[in-house]
């Protein structure tokens, strides 16, 4: 367990334009994730989002440089990575990371980081929201990116 996340006072952003983009397996976790990044932005007065899916998690960093490139001033990525039985969660899962860390500094924009890398599925879902969850790294990612403008 990370830990609760730190409490952040937001200003109000109501005049920013912002953007979700999920990955679009495991559906029942990236739609928690979505709706926990929009509880955060609304917190913050921000009503201007839009929510944009792509097909799986390494599509995320070049849709959030599309978007950012488009006006969006704020981006938050969601998405989960489960572990497999082949490298191949070490590649998307570094891949990712990687490409949003590019965006967001090659953009100066701020992209709230929400893509959950689990080993179970039961990990993903303690972490993505539900009732039942310990952590909302949808609403965590949000306020993330938000606290780059306080």
């Amino acid at each position: 367990m990370a830990g609760k996340s730190p409490e952040v006072q937001l200003k109000n952003v109501s005049h920013l334009k912002a953007v979700v983009i999920s990955a679009s397996w495991h559906p029942e976790i990236c739609q928690a994730l979505i709706d926990g990044a929009l509880k955060g932005f609304e917190i913050s007065g921000l009503t201007n989002v839009e929510i944009r899916k792509v097909a799986g998690s390494f599509e995320l960093p070049l849709a959030a440089q599309l978007a950012l490139d488009s006006g969006f001033d704020v981006a938050v990525v969601l998405g989960l990575v489960l572990r497999g039985d082949t490298p191949h969660f070490d590649y998307v899962c570094q891949g990712v990371t990687t490409g949003i860390m590019e965006v967001s500094l090659s953009r100066s924009k701020p992209i709230g980081f929400g893509v959950l890398m689990c080993d179970t599925i039961e990990q993903a879902r303690a972490r993505a929201g539900f009732t039942e969850s310990f952590e909302d790294k949808g609403f965590d990612s949000a306020i993330a990116a938000l606290s780059i403008f306080n």
